[in-house]
């Protein structure tokens, strides 16, 4: 023979799920900067932010007769590598190097660029 349970009331029962929530311990909420700031840089949108700043940097620096032949890439220890489209801007740039690194170091101080690498290669 079983034993039945007495039939519980509403009243009871109500008890019985705030006590198990209460057991559970919530933590506070987090700040939206704090969740922003985590999201963003779990993502990389703020590299590609940064990545943005760097081309319009590199853009007014060399002057539009340059711009369309060359595009900054990304920076590794400090060495921004640029994509140039011959030999002859290349060149060119390379002559110009010091006060182009001047210019990005003013308009991107967030980046530490320390020195330029030039490569020849095809612009998409």
């Amino acid at each position: 023979m079983r034993k039945t349970e007495p039939a519980q009331s509403d009243d009871e029962r109500n008890l019985r799920s705030d006590l198990k929530r209460k057991a559970y311990r919530i933590p506070p909420p987090k700040k939206i900067s704090d969740v922003l700031g985590g999201l963003m840089a779990r993502k990389g949108y703020a590299r590609v932010l940064s990545i943005g700043a760097l081309d319009d940097a590199w853009q007014a620096a060399v002057g539009p007769r340059l711009a369309g032949h060359s595009r900054p890439g990304v920076v590794k220890r400090g060495v921004l590598e640029v994509l140039v489209r011959s030999s002859a801007v290349l060149q060119e740039l390379t002559f110009a190097k010091s006060k182009l690194l001047k210019q990005l170091l003013t308009a991107c101080p967030n980046e530490k660029v320390r020195d330029l690498k030039f490569k020849v290669g095809a612009l998409e």
